[in-house]
C-alpha cells in the first residue's frame, strides 16, 4: 500500500501559477503510475492528467494540455502538476492517485488503486 500526501494548492489570482506537489510513502514508487484529478463543487471527479512509471509518457485531458504539465522525481517519491494560465474554472479540489498499470497511463479513475487526500486550488477572477 502506497500513501500519498499532496500539496501546493491555495488560493492565486486569474492568469498566475501553481505548482502542486504529491509526496509517495514508499520506494517502490517507480513501480505507480500516477494520475491527477480535480473535482469541482457538484461535480464528478475528472481526470487532468497522467505519467507512466519512468516519467516517459504523460496523458492530458484536451482542457489542460498546454497549460498544464505532469512531472515526477522518482528519486524524491513525488509527482508534480505544474498549472500556468489557471482559469477561474481551474477552482477545485486536487487529487493524485497512483496504479499499478504499465503502458500508457490511464484516465479512468476506477483504475487508480490509491489517492492522496486532496489540495484545494482556489482561482479568483
Amino acid at each position: 500500500q502506497v500513501q500519498l500526501v499532496e500539496s501546493g494548492g491555495g488560493l492565486v489570482q486569474a492568469g498566475g501559477s501553481l505548482r502542486l506537489s504529491c509526496a509517495a510513502s514508499r520506494r517502490t514508487f517507480s513501480t505507480y503510475a500516477m494520475g491527477w484529478f480535480r473535482q469541482a463543487p457538484g461535480k464528478e471527479r475528472e481526470f487532468v492528467a497522467a505519467i507512466s512509471r519512468s516519467g516517459g509518457s504523460t496523458s492530458y485531458a484536451d482542457s489542460y494540455l498546454g497549460r498544464f504539465t505532469i512531472s515526477r522525481d522518482n528519486a524524491k517519491n513525488t509527482v508534480y502538476l505544474q498549472m500556468n494560465s489557471l482559469k477561474s474554472e481551474d477552482t477545485a479540489v486536487y487529487y493524485c492517485a497512483a496504479t499499478y498499470q504499465w503502458g500508457i497511463p490511464t484516465r479512468n479513475k476506477n483504475e487508480y488503486e490509491y489517492w492522496g487526500q486532496g489540495t484545494q486550488v482556489t482561482v479568483s477572477s
